[in-house]
């Protein structure tokens, strides 16, 4: 069976039996929570499922300042009536869709509490100050992720609030497929996109040395979008893979190190000459 998806122009290429655990859990009407790496497809899966399960997908991007009031909503002075206006949790609950709680790890404890009710038998949302409770409809469903290795002892999920989701933990796709992600999403040919993706490989595994966030899908597809329009498949690499990864000059060097043997089989001497030329420019 193919791992190809194609939806109102949008490719979702699967990892594993993501699609499947995702719809069984629809089915049951049962919340679900994404775990993995920055870029690696969560949220280009949950668009492909709203396609898939022809189901209206509000996004909410989970920060410190999130409150309750921003999740379920609030009263408001609208031409000098006092009115209330639905957060988008609210309206995801009313209209059945698919509400989608980026990095949620990111939203104080005390925001996610108003969660619990809809994430258990109850399914119901209760707004106090509204004075309303609300039964959500079999089409909603409630949907969050984050990255487990990136975040910090302060941003830690309670157990008990994890338990609450069938977690679905997902990872890079294999090179081949990861390739067929950015032929798809940029056009490139086939080469260009396996040595882009040997590129990114090699830096993955190098983690453990620099210690970073390791490049993600999403800058792939950035970098092979710019091959496209015409960038040095270096260069490309430079500005959309290595220069968001790191600051340090000594990393950097070693990353373009790297990316240089993966795409143009350079000599030593080659990027040496770069990273020279580059720092000069830097201190000019």
């Amino acid at each position: 069976m193919s791992n190809n998806f194609q939806h109102a122009n949008k490719f979702y290429q699967s990892n594993n039996n993501e699609v499947s655990l995702f719809r069984q859990a629809a089915e049951q009407h049962l919340p679900v929570m994404l775990t993995g790496p920055t870029g690696c497809g969560k949220t280009r899966l949950i668009e492909h499922m709203g396609e898939v399960l022809s189901r209206k997908v509000i996004t909410i991007s989970c920060h410190d300042d999130l409150t309750s009031a921003d999740l379920v909503g609030r009263f408001m002075v609208t031409g000098g009536d006092v009115v209330w206006n639905d957060g988008p949790l609210t309206r995801a609950v009313k209209e059945g869709a698919i509400c989608y709680m980026d990095e949620v790890v990111e939203a104080r404890h005390d925001s996610l509490a108003v969660l619990h009710s809809l994430t258990d038998h109850r399914r119901t949302l209760y707004l106090d100050r509204a004075g309303e409770v609300i039964e959500a409809p079999a089409t909603f469903m409630l949907v969050c992720s984050y990255n487990p290795a990136y975040r910090s002892s302060l941003k830690e999920l309670k157990p008990s609030f994890r338990q609450r989701f069938v977690t679905i933990a997902m990872n890079f796709l294999p090179p081949e497929r990861e390739a067929e992600v950015l032929v798809a999403e940029a056009g490139v040919d086939m080469s260009v996109a396996k040595r882009l993706v040997q590129c990114a490989t090699s830096i993955r595994s190098a983690d453990d040395v620099f210690h970073f966030e390791p490049p993600s899908t999403r800058a792939l597809v950035t970098a092979a979008k710019m091959i496209a329009a015409g960038a040095d498949e270096l260069e490309a690499a430079e500005v959309c893979i290595l220069a968001p990864l790191s600051n340090d000059g000594a990393v950097t060097d070693g990353l373009s190190e790297i990316a240089a043997a993966c795409l143009l089989g350079a000599s030593r001497s080659e990027i040496t000459d770069n990273n020279k030329q580059r720092q000069s420019g830097a201190k000019r």
